[in-house]
This record gives C-alpha cells, structure tokens and sequence, in this order.
C-alpha cells in the first residue's frame, strides 16, 4: 500500500502538469521573485514506493514533504499534539530551505511548483493544528503566511 503524496489523493507526480518556473507569479511592481525548492527526487521515490512516511523523515529530516505527510496522518487519526509537532519540524525544515534557495522572509512561494508543496502543507497543518490547540495568533499568522505565500495553496488546502 502506497503513501499518499498529496492532500488530494493522486500521487504527487499526477497533481499538476509541469509548468514553466519562470512563468510563474512574475511580479510586474518589483516584489521579490518567487521562490522555488529544488527537486528531492529520493524523497518522492522513496515515499512513492510505499516507505513508512516516519522512515522517510528519519532518512530525509530536511524534507518537508516526509513531515507534510506524517502531520497530515497524525490530524487523521486525531494526535492533534503530534501533528502540530511534525507539522511545526517540518515548517522550521522548509524555512531552511527556502533562505537557502535565495528567500528573504517574504514572498511567493508557488503552490503550482511541485517542491514547494511540503512546506506549504506543513504550514498549512500548522495553521490547523495551532487552532486546534487554542494557539489562536500562531494559527492566524500561519494561515495569513500560506495566503501570502501561495493564494493557490490556500485554496488547493481549504
């Protein structure tokens, strides 16, 4: 049995068609340019191939996408406390990589760009999990973050 790999239940090479990095959120106004995560091809084939999604962060702890899906599995069993604390990890994990790939605190952040989808599904399971918690400024800056990030995403994760 395979690991979902999307919140939408395809596997995430099915999620969109590829597009064009350099066509995306071009900002005329002069706002910083968005942000692309590269590719984490042994990440994606490892979970694709039905590796235990805690496996998978122990091997890859910077992959946001390994601590996207075990968020995600903990809030749909009901451990909300240990989705907020895999959401949280890998929300700090794709922080990382995002000022590594030239992000200066602010702007887009492409839900249509496949590597960007684990970060901006922990911020999402953050958001969620800080609500649940009663953490209700954190959940209202994580929810405000993803809007600004990515206005796809926040739609893609309502």
């Amino acid at each position: 049995m395979g690991v979902d790999l999307s919140p939408t239940g395809h596997a995430v090479d099915e999620c969109l068609p590829r597009v064009d990095a350099m066509s995306l959120h071009q900002d005329l106004l002069g706002g910083p340019p968005p942000t692309y995560l590269p590719e984490d091809p042994a990440t994606v084939a490892e979970l694709a191939s039905g590796a235990l999604p805690a496996q998978v962060a122990a091997d890859h702890p910077t992959s946001s996408l390994a601590w996207a899906i075990l968020a995600d599995e903990a809030w749909a069993e009901g451990r909300t406390i240990e989705s907020y604390a895999f959401a949280r990890t890998g929300y700090h994990r794709g922080l990382d990589a995002l000022r590594r790939n030239g992000w200066k605190g602010h702007g887009p952040v492409p839900w249509e760009h496949e590597p960007n989808r684990g970060f901006l599904r922990c911020l999402n399971a953050l958001a969620r999990a800080a609500a649940a918690i009663n953490e209700t400024d954190e959940a209202a800056r994580c929810a405000q973050f993803l809007t600004d990030s990515s206005p796809a995403a926040a739609a893609a994760l309502a």
